[in-house]
């Protein structure tokens, strides 16, 4: 009986599926629907916001409060504990972090996620006031705590745009602050940030000396300047029926203004603000210092506003740049864009993107040669229209473009096809059975519906824990499993409504070959239309119109090699090498299945899988919580001690610029250039470092380490921080900006007495340190010692691959407390306010008043202070005046603060941090480049395992990057057991069976050894996140596999019953059973190929890392090949991983099936014999019967 013979028989009455029936009758509503997913399909392809990864929104809330206070101890006590005390409260928190620092309290609220960032930042708003109700809570904030939600995608600028040239730098300041306000008005954009100049200000310099001598107080002078710099409205005039507003207009205009103001007047005399004070309009004290490539500049920190488009912020500011260029900013001001996040993003979209088409073609290629052209373009189908309906659900939804969904789209690349294989060749093998189109279509849909939905289903509810993903990672992550199971869902709308109507109308049983004649002239016609739209875009100096011109040509040449080559290859395939192929596969699948080999295939396999698991333990390989991708930049982080100034640190920053300097520009990444005038002439060569695109210093603001995990709040006038970024991955030569790292960590000494760390970016959410060592405890002192302890003994051990621990909390910073002797100020009648109040005016100064000038949007403080020379002298400013009136004389009264008080000088804590309110110091170090840092973390707690003896009063454990590694471990080994289990409960249900679903978790159990195998034979690195997700996304295609092949061999038992008279409860015999699996896997060998391959094929370009830009090949006429990348480097691991697995489990399912599933009908065979055995003895009055199960016996 051949094939098509035995599927006639196998399903018994006709079935159809309601939904495809309908799409056949209504083929024409089909066709528009198509058309109109295409085109939203595209539309929302071009408008969602394009990043390189997901925008992650946690539910983290900061609180930022100020408090005129220098003692950690008192912050801590006074506004830091109180506020922990009420979020304490509030259900739902997971970790509450806080850091006491002079002046100043942080506290970082981290929520579980079930808790929306909404909801958590009224909950935090709500304790805060709570806190702010208690009778011991401070009264006297200089201003109200600052409470706001994380988000980190407006952390960190998206771009820097730097100004330079033969300008002062106010003018350049004025000329940032033009951009400022342009850019600034772009809905993408947040805000935007100006580094590197200081604000101005009104500096009221007070000259101590003729302040004491006119018996002045700085509150004299805070008041007339207060009193003098005010509009006032005065009401409304009634003149003649007709109110006319009346104002006092009294605001300063000039500084000339503010210098003749009068301070004092008594006796006739009257005492002038310039008598007593220097008033200029000049610069603050420097927050922060710019430079690029050595040179001071004027920096602006573009922030993008969440959830915008990342590509679209690029191209306008860039048009704004190049609009005002020439015309409102000067010709010769140069500006540069450094660190622009938008070029990574396209490098990253467009390389993905070309993955996908790559894959595209592969994929139709493989079924075309199975297929056929025609059944190819049906089949082939699914995948852009699976892409367009993800893309506009997506967009619906308000998912960004990024990383986890276009690699998703590429995951499901293979997977997508599979139901329209199983379904198209359905409705071609009934239309060669001479049935009708319609007809055909109807019952082949029918027949195979439940078993490709089971399989979608199965292979979607794989997918479902990663949702579950606790955690920022999961967050991170999760736009992985949304987009699958969108684009497999698609995929499944598409092979039971699309295929089905298009078949019905288009598809033939026999290819048609176009005659030769009109085949050249169709492709003559082509390439001529093509050479001349091609001509026209050349002309245009359009690439778009060039890029269809030269695609024309392109399917006039392809019409040529499709009748030429590729239809004569799909025959041979098909007819020659298939069949052979199937041949040889019956021939082995029968040796596997005779006699006693089953169970020598069986015992080979677990044997296979014992002897994967000896390997890895004997040739493990490194195991990395995520890929170590080459860097962008590399940041090089400079922190001084505690109290540093400003301008020490630029100069220490300097000298590191040098040292970097020195490494990077050397002869092997310098060459030789053409310079061009603006009319494209050369003018002359110039020698550039083709590897390194820019390298900024900044000096103060927003110069932290992000790796720490904290947020800067204060100011940081002791770090600095150089980026070294390079070029694209594309134009690097070949060069590995790894070993630029390594060179940059040996290469850079730093400066003594200073931190200096050297990392790169991090691909991926913000993870801890890798060498995170917390220590809690109540005493600071004693913790503190702890942490010297630890570290010091680390060091001891000499830890290869330990780059430079650092305690986070210094108790070295120096302070000078001012002790007030309260028994001599209450007998000369001073207040400590008095003096705190005059002290803090003269170092730091007072805000009094702000000054305003016309036609500026901004306002300037004016600020009292002493001038420099009292200001730092610290015996002239202890033996600064008190001057006040006695209200029991009335007579003015000078003190000396040195009559009521005397300094001292001593260090303290630079900070005090918290975690979970107990207190705690963090021993931290990053790992140098080339070191596992799993590995050296590993030896550490062996070291402090084996020789270091901590104080029972703390608690010392290691946290950071080890600490999420666990979690993430953990859950995803959680997650693969409950994606077998929900996998194995949807067989129980589809085949109503024990032994079917064992059997098939058997299959993802083995597949694991193709895994193992090729980690351990190609020498790869073993990626927790990337291989762990490898091993979960390989469950789906293996048990769609096994499906397919279970599902028909079980058709064929129940036909055999039938055949032999047999109720369903009887087994067959053994050799109908061999016979009908030998059946099944020869008819079912061209789906499991198929999905393999396609699978295979639709993830390699992006394992093996060919980069290939099809939009380039035909606008430019340049593919720009290349091998590499970071996309390659993020997502290779667990292509590998699907890739390996794939390829053994095709030989699984394909031998160990039929292998298994005729151990189990031996097992139910041998049971069924026995049970009628004994039902012969108990019935033996009955008589001899025959035997079914041994045919010739009774």
């Amino acid at each position: 009986m051949s094939a098509h013979d035995i599927e006639k028989d196998l399903h018994g009455p006709e079935r159809q599926f309601a939904i495809t029936t309908w799409a056949v009758k209504n083929r024409t509503t089909v066709i528009v629907l198509t058309i109109l997913i295409c085109l939203m399909g595209i539309r929302a392809y071009f408008v969602m916001p394009k990043v390189s990864f997901p925008e992650v929104v946690t539910p983290e809330v900061f609180i930022a409060t100020p408090y005129n206070s220098s003692s950690v101890v008192d912050i801590e006590k006074l506004i830091t504990k109180p506020i922990e005390k009420e979020l304490n409260t509030i259900t739902g928190v997971d970790e509450i972090k806080s850091t006491s620092v002079p002046n100043f309290s942080s506290i970082h609220i981290k929520f579980d996620y079930s808790v929306s960032p909404t909801e958590a930042l009224r909950k935090v708003k709500d304790a805060v006031d709570k806190a702010r109700g208690d009778s011991n809570f401070p009264t006297d904030l200089p201003s109200e705590p600052n409470i706001f939600e994380l988000n980190f995608s407006e952390l960190m600028p998206v771009m820097n745009i730097n100004l330079s040239g033969d300008y002062p730098m106010d003018q350049l300041h004025e000329y940032a602050k033009h951009l400022e306000d342009r850019i600034e008005d772009l809905t993408e954009i947040n805000k935007v940030e100006i580094r590197g100049v200081p604000e101005r200000e009104v500096k009221v310099t007070v000259d101590l000396a003729q302040l004491e001598l006119l018996q002045l107080n700085f509150d004299d002078i805070a008041n007339a300047l207060r009193m003098e710099n005010l509009t006032m409205s005065g009401g409304d005039l009634l003149t003649k029926d007709q109110r006319r507003s009346v104002r006092v207009i009294g605001e300063f205009v000039d500084m000339e203004q503010i210098r003749n103001i009068v301070v004092k007047n008594e006796g006739q005399r009257e005492v002038r603000l310039r008598d007593v004070a220097d008033i200029t309009f000049d610069f603050k004290e420097p927050e922060s210092f710019a430079r690029e490539f050595g040179k001071s500049v004027v920096m602006l920190d573009v922030i993008k506003r969440a959830g915008e488009n990342l590509l679209d912020a690029s191209d306008k500011i860039n048009a704004i740049i190049k609009e005002d260029h020439g015309t409102v900013l000067p010709k010769d001001l140069v500006i540069t864009i450094t660190g622009d996040q938008s070029d990574q993003t396209r490098v990253s979209v467009d390389e993905l993107m070309n993955h996908i088409v790559l894959g595209v073609i592969l994929v139709v290629g493989v079924l075309m040669l199975f297929l056929g052209l025609r059944n190819a373009v049906f089949v082939g189908l699914a995948i852009p229209m699976s892409m367009f309906i993800s893309f506009t659900l997506l967009n619906m939804f308000g998912v960004t473009l990024n990383m986890m969904v276009l690699f998703a789209l590429i995951l499901a690349l293979g997977r997508l096809v599979d139901d329209g294989i199983v379904i198209v060749e359905n409705i071609h093998r009934h239309m060669t059975n001479g049935e009708p189109a319609l007809k055909a279509t109807r019952l082949a849909v029918g027949e195979v519906t439940m078993p490709i939905i089971a399989a979608t289903t199965a292979t979607v509810m794989v997918f479902v824990p990663l949702l579950f993903w606790p955690g920022m990672m999961g967050e991170f992550m999760k736009y992985l499993p949304i987009t699958f199971m969108i684009a497999l869902a698609s995929s499944l709308f598409v092979a039971l409504v699309v295929n089905p109507a298009l078949a019905s109308k288009f598809m033939k049983v026999e290819e048609d070959h176009m005659p030769t004649r009109k085949m050249w002239r169709l492709a003559i016609i082509l390439g001529v239309v093509g050479a001349v739209i091609g001509a026209l875009g050349a002309s245009m100096q359009s690439k778009g119109v060039f890029g269809i011109g030269m695609l024309t040509i392109f399917f006039g040449l392809m019409g040529i090699a499709n009748e030429k080559l590729f239809v004569p290859a799909a025959h041979w395939f098909q007819y020659a090498w298939l069949p052979r192929l199937e041949a040889r596969y019956e021939k082995f699948l029968r040796y596997a299945l005779m006699k006693h080999h089953p169970r020598t295939f069986l015992l080979g396999t677990v044997g296979l899988l014992i002897f994967a698991f000896i390997l890895l333990g004997v040739f493990p390989p490194k195991t990395l919580f995520f890929p170590t991708n080459q860097p962008m930049f590399i940041n090089v982080f400079i922190e001084a001690p505690i109290g540093t100034d400003i301008q020490k640190t630029d100069s220490i920053t300097r000298v590191v610029e040098r040292q970097v300097m020195k490494v990077i520009n050397v002869p092997e990444y310098m060459e030789v250039r053409e310079v061009k005038n603006e009319r494209g002439e050369v003018v002359g060569t110039d020698t550039v470092n083709y590897l390194v695109s820019s390298v900024i210093a900044q000096v103060g603001e927003g110069t932290s380490d992000p790796g720490t995990g904290e947020v800067e709040l204060s100011s940081t006038p002791h770090k600095a921080r150089i980026q070294v970024t390079f070029v694209k991955f594309a134009d690097r030569k070949g060069k590995d900006t790894n070993d630029v790292l390594e060179q940059l960590q040996a290469g850079v000494p730093g400066y003594p007495g200073v931190i200096t760390t050297v990392v790169k970016n991090a691909d991926g959410p913000p993870v801890g340190k890798p060498v995170n060592i917390e220590i809690k405890g109540k005493e600071i002192d004693g913790l503190l010692d702890e942490a010297e302890r630890v570290k010091a003994f680390i060091e001891e051990k000499n830890v290869p691959g330990v780059e430079a621990l650092r305690i986070d909390i210094d108790r070295a910073k120096p302070e000078m407390p001012i002790v007030i002797d309260r028994e001599k100020a209450r007998r000369l009648n001073v207040s400590t306010y008095a003096v705190a109040d005059a002290i803090r005016t003269a170092l730091f100064g007072k805000e009094v008043s702000t000054f305003r000038i016309e036609g500026d949007d901004d306002d300037y403080e004016i600020n009292v202070r002493l001038k420099d020379q009292y200001r730092y002298d610290t015996q002239r400013l202890m033996d600064m005046r008190i001057t006040f009136r006695d209200m029991l004389t009335g007579q003015i009264r000078q003190v000396p603060i040195s009559a009521v008080a005397k300094e001292e000088y001593r260090t303290t804590f630079s900070a005090i941090k918290r975690k979970d309110l107990d207190r705690v110091v963090t021993v931290s170090s990053n790992v140098i480049a080339g070191y596992n840092n799993n590995e050296v973390v590993q030896q550490i707690k062996d070291e402090m395992a084996s020789g270091f003896r901590s104080d029972d009063r703390f608690n010392l454990r290691f946290t950071g990057e080890q600490e999420d590694q666990a979690k993430d471990m953990n859950f995803l080994g959680m997650a693969f057991l409950v994606a077998i289990f929900v996998v194995f409960l949807i067989i129980v249900a589809q085949f109503n069976s024990i032994s079917y679903p064992v059997i098939v978790m058997s299959t993802v159990v083995f597949s694991t050894i193709g895994v193992f195998l090729g980690l351990i034979v190609f020498r790869m690195d073993f990626i927790i996140m990337m291989t762990m997700l490898g091993i979960i996304s390989l469950i789906g295609v293996v048990v769609n596999n096994a499906i397919v092949l279970m599902d028909f061999a079980r058709l064929l038992f129940e036909r055999a019953q039938r055949k032999l008279g047999l109720d369903e409860h009887t087994i067959i015999p053994i050799d109908e059973s061999r016979e009908a699996l030998i059946i099944a896997g020869h008819t079912r060998l061209r789906p499991v190929l198929l999905t393999a391959i396609t699978a295979v094929l639709g993830l390699l370009p992006l394992a093996i890392g060919l980069n290939f830009n099809f939009f380039t090949l035909f606008s430019e006429l340049d593919p720009h090949i290349h091998m590499g990348g970071d996309n390659v480097v993020f997502w290779g691991p667990l292509s590998w991983a699907v890739i390996y697995g794939l390829i053994f489990a095709t030989f699984l399912t394909l031998i160990m099936v039929p292998v298994m599933l005729l151990i189990v009908m031996k097992i139910k065979h041998r049971r069924q014999w026995k049970k009628e055995l004994r039902e012969q003895a108990k019935s033996a009055n009955v008589g001899l019967r025959p035997n079914t199960m041994r045919p010739g016996t009774t």
